[in-house]
C-alpha cells in the first residue's frame, strides 16, 4: 500500500519525467496566478472650503497598483483635464487618503482638478471635479477717530481690515455736517491706493461746527465706508486763544472756560487784581484765579459787569441766558419739575458735566455730555477773596435783577447742579454758547 507522500512523490515523478507537456502547462498556471504590477487607482474627492482665492482639495489612494507610491497630488487650471504640465501640487507620503488647501486662485472663477497618484510604472488621475470661487467682495474698513482738530482743518483716516480679495483703487475720508457722508454727495480725500492705513488732512472746514466723517475704500466690487465718527472744531477769540466744542442736543458749547483779556472789538478789559477795589467795582473787570496768570488755562474770573457788555464771546456766540442753562439740562434728563428750582436740583447731571479727572478723589464725573467742568473755584463778591479751589466751579448766566444775575454751580461732592442769583460783583467763568 503507498502512503500520501509517496504518493505526491510518484505523480511529481511521472509530470516531471515521463510526462514534460503536463509540466509546462502546470508552470504557465502558475505564472498566471501570479498579479503583474499597474498603475495606482485613485479617486478625487468634491471640493471643500471653497473661497475666493483657496479651496480644498483630496483624494483617495484605492490601489497602489503593486508598488509603492512615489507621488500623490492634486492638479488644477480653469480647462479640463488638468495635468502636471501647469498647476499641480503634490507630496510624496504614504497616505492613502490625502487633501492640499490650493491658494492663488482667481475669485468668481470655473476651475477643474484631479488628484493623481505616481509609482514607477506612471501616473494615474482620478475623476475631474469643479469648483467656482466666491466673487470679490467690497472690503472692510475702519475709521480712525480724527485728530489735530483746528478751527478749520483736521486729520482722519483709515485702517482697511479686508480688501475683499481685489486690488484697493482707491481711499480716504469724506465728511458732512449731517450723519452718514458719502463720496457721491459731500467732500472726500483721495490718499491712493492699496491696503495701508491711511491719514486724510481735511481742510475748509467751519469754526466751532459738529462734522460727521467716515473712511471709504474703493475695489472692483465697488464701495465700503467704515464705522461713522464725529468732531467739532475749535473756535477762536479774538486774541487766538483756540477752545474745544462740543454738541449737546441742539446746542454747541465751548469745553473750555473763556480766557480772553480783551472784548470782540478789541477794547482791552481791566485786569483788578487788588481785592478792594474789586468788591465795589460797576464796570467791566477780569482776573487770573490768585491773580496767578499761570492759571491763564483755565480761563479768567469776570464779574458780570463785563459780561453784560454782550461783546465777551467770540463773533457768533454769547454768553447763555438762564433759560439756555434749562435746555441744556433737560437734554442731561433733569426732571421738568425741578428746572425751574433754585438750589440743587437733578440727580447726576453734575456728574455727567463734569470731567473725569481733576476734581478730588472720589468726586471726578463721568462727562457723558462732553462739557468738561472742572473744579477751578472763584472770586467772592463780598470781599474779593478766591475761594474753593479744587471743589467748586460757578458759570455766569444772564440777569436776575438789578443787583444780581443767575448762575449755575457744580461741586465735587454733590451730583447735581446748583441754580441761584448772585450779586454782579462777584468773580466767575465764562461758557458761550453758539448762536
Amino acid at each position: 500500500m503507498i502512503n500520501g507522500f509517496e504518493q505526491e512523490s510518484f505523480y511529481r515523478n511521472m509530470i516531471y519525467f515521463k510526462y514534460p507537456v503536463l509540466l509546462v502547462i502546470y508552470l504557465l498556471i502558475l505564472h498566471g496566478c501570479k498579479k503583474q504590477p499597474d498603475l495606482p487607482n485613485v479617486t478625487t474627492n468634491s471640493p471643500a472650503d471653497i473661497s475666493r482665492t483657496f479651496v480644498t482639495v483630496g483624494g483617495i489612494i484605492s490601489n497602489n497598483g503593486g508598488l509603492p507610491i512615489i507621488e500623490k497630488g492634486i492638479c488644477w487650471d480653469t480647462i479640463k483635464n488638468p495635468d502636471l504640465s501647469k498647476q499641480y501640487i503634490s507630496s510624496g507620503e504614504e497616505d492613502a487618503n490625502f487633501s492640499f488647501k490650493i491658494t492663488g486662485l482667481k475669485p468668481n472663477t470655473l476651475y477643474f482638478a484631479r488628484a493623481f497618484a505616481t509609482n514607477e510604472l506612471g501616473i494615474s488621475f482620478g475623476n475631474e471635479v469643479t469648483f467656482t470661487t466666491l466673487p470679490v467682495i467690497t472690503g472692510t474698513v475702519i475709521t480712525i477717530q480724527p485728530s489735530s482738530v483746528s478751527l478749520n482743518t483736521a486729520h482722519a483716516g483709515g485702517r482697511i481690515m479686508d480688501d475683499g480679495d481685489a486690488e484697493i483703487i482707491q481711499k480716504g475720508v469724506c465728511w458732512s455736517i449731517t450723519p452718514g457722508p458719502g463720496i457721491s454727495l459731500n467732500p472726500f480725500t483721495v490718499n491712493g491706493t492699496g491696503t495701508e492705513e491711511f491719514t486724510s488732512n481735511i481742510t475748509g472746514l467751519l469754526p466751532g461746527t459738529k462734522y460727521y466723517v467716515r473712511a471709504y475704500i474703493i475695489n472692483s466690487a465697488g464701495i465700503s465706508y467704515g464705522n461713522e465718527l464725529y468732531f467739532n472744531t475749535k473756535i477762536s477769540d479774538i486774541q487766538d486763544n483756540l477752545y474745544n466744542t462740543v454738541t449737546i442736543g441742539s446746542q454747541v458749547w465751548m469745553t473750555e472756560n473763556l480766557r480772553t483779556t480783551r472784548f470782540n472789538d478789541n477794547t482791552p478789559i481791566p485786569n483788578v487784581k487788588d481785592n478792594d477795589p474789586w468788591t465795589t467795582l460797576e464796570t467791566p473787570a477780569y482776573c487770573w484765579f490768585a491773580n496767578d496768570i499761570n492759571k491763564s488755562e483755565w480761563g479768567a474770573l469776570y464779574n458780570w459787569f463785563t459780561v453784560m457788555t454782550e461783546k465777551l464771546c467770540p463773533e457768533g456766540w454769547h454768553l447763555p441766558a438762564d433759560s439756555e442753562f434749562k435746555t441744556l439740562e433737560r437734554y442731561l434728563e433733569m426732571a421738568d419739575r425741578q428746572i425751574d428750582s433754585l438750589y440743587w436740583r437733578g440727580t447726576d447731571q453734575g456728574g455727567r458735566i463734569k470731567s473725569t479727572t481733576g476734581w478730588k478723589e472720589g468726586e471726578n464725573g463721568i462727562n457723558t455730555s462732553g462739557f468738561s467742568a472742572l473744579p477751578y473755584g472763584y472770586r467772592y463778591a463780598a470781599t474779593g477773596a478766591f475761594n474753593d479751589l479744587g471743589s467748586v466751579t460757578y458759570w455766569w448766566s444772564s440777569e436776575h435783577s438789578r443787583n444780581y444775575a443767575w448762575y449755575r454751580r457744580v461741586d465735587g461732592n454733590e451730583p447735581g447742579i446748583y441754580r441761584h442769583y448772585t450779586s454782579k460783583k462777584g468773580g466767575k467763568f465764562v461758557r458761550c454758547v453758539k448762536n
